[in-house]
């Protein structure tokens, strides 16, 4: 294991599929890592996304869900998102969605905050350590 960000981060998988069809993309490279790289490129362009953490694992055991990131930040639901086409659209998507959870007192944003891009990419969400949902 490898120290990480306390505080919010997309963690992506770097080993996901390309599609659910297809493990690599036409030159050989994982949907995962494709996305990494599209995360830190649109991050890198606006200086709204600097407080968010971009990093990468190997599998988040979200294999059928392809494309997948987990969304997380200390004390706060997490959220696991998949099915993504690994561009700078869903990468935009994603982070404009992780500003508004950094944001969020406890993880959970109005859906009528929610990006068109991540809707419908939702697979799981996690409580916090020593917390359920009410």
């Amino acid at each position: 294991m490898v120290r990480a960000s306390d505080g919010p981060a997309v963690v992506a998988c770097n080993s996901c599929r390309f599609s659910a069809a297809e493990r690599d993309d036409a030159q050989g490279q994982r949907g995962g890592a494709l996305l990494i790289e599209a995360l830190r490129t649109v991050q890198a362009s606006d200086p709204a996304y600097a407080g968010i953490a971009v990093e990468e694992m190997p599998c988040l055991f979200a294999c059928t869900d392809f494309c997948a990131v987990h969304l997380r930040d200390g004390g706060k639901v997490g959220y696991v998102l998949g099915r993504f086409v690994p561009d700078t659209d869903a990468a935009g998507a994603i982070l404009d969605y992780a500003v508004h959870y950094a944001a969020s007192e406890a993880g959970q944003v109005p859906y009528r905050d929610w990006p068109q891009g991540v809707k419908g990419h939702f697979i799981v969400r996690t409580p916090p350590a020593g917390f359920v949902v009410a």
